[in-house]
């Protein structure tokens, strides 16, 4: 999908095909989801899916939510997506079940290779594990894991894997665990 060997200051980094999609999904997406009412997660949903996305059951999208290439998206069951989260998504974007992420997050599939000449742009994936929190204005980067039950707190920058493993609570920038997450019974 990214073009090899262009100069991505001057030149495009990907097929005219993928650029082709975007488009399309970029007129569906100011036309039919960005103005559809707030309750209609249900339309917002069809229209992803038209677009290759594979999303389960019950997940709820905001209408001013941006995925860059819906057909790279696939998010499980029980999943609430708020107000201007931003999913670029230059490689596949995967979120497990039971997951919420907050306003204004920023999932961020790409980067350059600031030491190549041409600049060359980068796409890793990203996944989200089962029961985690990307917290408001959060920022997550390309090729990294949030593993099972963390929470990513506000404005948070994870930029690795973190190897400290499942349900801890990370914060900062770079993010680092702060605490163990422990669910109670309600």
């Amino acid at each position: 999908m990214i073009l090899e060997g262009v100069d991505s200051r001057t030149g495009p980094s990907f097929s005219m095909s993928n650029r082709l999609a975007r488009g399309l999904w970029g007129v569906v997406w100011l036309t039919l989801f960005r103005p559809s009412p707030r309750p209609l997660h249900a339309w917002r949903v069809a229209l992803l899916k038209l677009f290759g996305a594979s999303i389960g059951t019950h997940f709820h999208i905001h209408a001013s939510a941006r995925i860059w290439a819906p057909w790279q998206f696939e998010a499980g069951d029980h999943v609430g997506v708020g107000e201007g989260v931003s999913f670029y998504n230059m490689a596949r974007l995967t979120i497990g079940d039971n997951v919420v992420i907050s306003q204004g997050a920023h999932l961020c599939g790409g980067t350059h290779d600031y030491n190549a000449a041409n600049f060359q742009l980068r796409a890793a994936p990203i996944h989200i594990g089962e029961r985690a929190w990307v917290c408001t204005e959060a920022f997550i980067g390309p090729g990294v894991t949030v593993p099972p039950g963390c929470v990513v707190g506000a404005r948070a920058v994870m930029m690795r894997t973190p190897v400290e493993g499942a349900w801890g609570v990370y914060a900062g920038n770079p993010a680092v665990r702060v605490k163990s997450r422990v669910i109670r019974d309600a």
